[in-house]
């Protein structure tokens, strides 16, 4: 097989690799930033809670002294009863107290609804509280195995950038050149298997001395519908097989 084209198969290869690594390695961010907000969102809704579970505590504290205030009034009420000199003004005090007390009654409905609650953000307090350290071990491990496989990932596509560097060389400039300007063109693909007479880059059809030519694999050709480099995969298998038994170096085809 052509040497070039062999070339050109292998850094092909490569800039997909390193394609894909470099998309890889751009989503470690956001999955760190993901895992890390979990664990912010963990501890501000226990902090919430925390704070809801305080503030309903002091709010039944201020209700049990409001019907300790209540009480005292209705004591005075109760003592001011003996003092009142017409049955009208008794009966206008018994109706105060009667009030006092119905406030009261009221007072402690929603003490006991606070309870229920603080019941409730307690145990929601103290099971998050229970959890926080294994929530922080979690993100942490998580973090770093993310980290780790960042740095992997980043260390393989260094050696593929460096590969594709040593490639790259073997080649002319123009070839170079055209491989680059399609590859850009071409979503990143500048070079076509041929199947079945087709391009299928393009999916198509090939002059028949053109097919014949490119899997003859004996030089460079180009589809000349869409500009990419072809080669028979036939031709590739074949070529490895010769190599293998020569003992020469084996062309490496496209994944």
């Amino acid at each position: 097989m052509y040497p070039d084209l062999e070339t050109l198969i292998d850094l092909q290869r490569l800039d997909q690799e390193i394609a894909e690594l470099s998309s890889r390695i751009d989503t470690f961010p956001n999955q760190i930033q993901s895992i890390e907000k979990q664990l912010n969102d963990f501890i501000h809704a226990h902090e919430e809670r925390k704070q809801h579970l305080n503030a309903n505590q002091r709010e039944r504290r201020d209700m049990e002294g409001e019907i300790q205030v209540i009480r005292q009034k209705i004591s005075k009420h109760k003592d001011q009863l003996y003092l009142v000199k017409t049955n009208e003004q008794y009966r206008a005090m018994l109706k105060e107290i009667e009030g006092e007390e119905a406030n009261i009654r009221g007072i402690e409905d929603r003490v006991l609804e606070k309870m229920i609650e603080s019941e409730e953000l307690q145990k929601l307090v103290t099971e998050a509280a229970g959890r926080l350290d294994s929530e922080k071990a979690r993100v942490a491990r998580e973090k770093a195995e993310l980290e780790a496989a960042a740095n992997t990932s980043k260390e393989e596509r260094d050696h593929s950038v460096q590969e594709r560097q040593e490639l790259a060389a073997k080649l002319s400039e123009d070839i170079l050149t055209h491989y680059e300007r399609v590859r850009k063109g071409r979503g990143g693909l500048a070079l076509a298997e041929v199947r079945e007479g087709k391009c299928m880059g393009c999916n198509v059809l090939l002059r028949p001395q053109l097919y014949y030519d490119v899997r003859a694999g004996e030089g460079l050709y180009e589809c000349e519908n869409c500009a990419r480099i072809l080669y028979s995969r036939e031709r590739l298998s074949t070529s490895a097989e010769t190599e293998a038994e020569t003992g020469g170096p084996q062309a490496v085809a496209p994944n």
